[in-house]
């Protein structure tokens, strides 16, 4: 059952992440709406990570403010997170989900049939019994999300899910992304591929030395950049 309170909008107000004297993040203000998927871009280094555990509540900012449906306490019980590479359980796939469903408070005897549901969303029902560390990058980022689905989630927040698949791979867990955004759930998803960009993206946050240049809809800031940051990134020229 999803709780009755909504993390929508997710709101930053003058947010900034220190590590003693280094400014990782600085001064972002920006709102996170329901909708098409958010895609974070900006050359390594920018602060995408970061944004991503602020957003999650992972981590407090050293100053400013974030707010989850108007709400400033961190608890995360409607979002989920993956990272790049998610650690898999020394069990079968199948009870890497069971687990998953277990830490959200499934109840027990709605978890079998729903474990099916999931692999079944993520493509995995004829892997259930293996054990998920001898499935293959692309097997085990798809059983990653869908531990990260059977939390239930109203917002989905992914570090590059697809930085280390090959192009099949990548399809794959693209698909299961777009599923998910159709369903309701609200992606914010950090990314180095333009060409993702333009596959998923409803709006797009453009970082550059952990300040916010650019957020807007995805085809203008590809078509139309406002920025001579975003343009030289777009050309894939060095933004430092």
């Amino acid at each position: 059952m999803r709780a009755p309170a909504s993390d929508l909008p997710l709101v930053l107000d003058e947010v900034s992440l220190r590590a003693g004297s280094t400014a990782i993040l600085d001064r972002l203000s920006l709102t996170i709406a329901p909708g098409a998927p958010t895609l974070i871009v900006g050359p390594n280094g920018a602060g995408k990570t970061s944004l991503l555990r602020l957003c999650m509540g992972l981590e407090p900012p050293s100053s400013g403010r974030v707010s989850w449906g108007g709400r400033t306490d961190r608890a995360m019980t409607r979002r989920a997170i993956l990272f790049q590479r998610p650690v898999m359980l020394r069990r079968t796939a199948a009870a890497n989900v069971a687990y998953a469903l277990a830490q959200a408070g499934t109840p027990r005897q709605l978890r079998a049939a729903r474990v099916e549901t999931l692999l079944e969303q993520v493509g995995l029902s004829e892997l259930a019994q293996r054990p998920a560390r001898r499935l293959s990058g692309g097997e085990q980022q798809r059983l990653a999300l869908a531990r990260a689905l059977a939390r239930d989630p109203e917002i989905l927040l992914l570090d590059e899910p697809t930085a280390n698949l090959d192009p099949a791979a990548t399809r794959g867990v693209e698909e299961i992304v777009l599923s998910a955004a159709g369903s309701g759930i609200k992606i914010v998803m950090a990314s180095h591929d333009l060409g993702q960009v333009r596959r998923l993206a409803g709006e797009v946050i453009f970082l550059v030395r952990g300040a916010l240049c650019e957020q807007g809809p995805a085809q203008a800031f590809l078509d139309s950049p406002a920025t001579a940051e975003a343009a030289a990134f777009l050309r894939g020229d060095l933004v430092i």
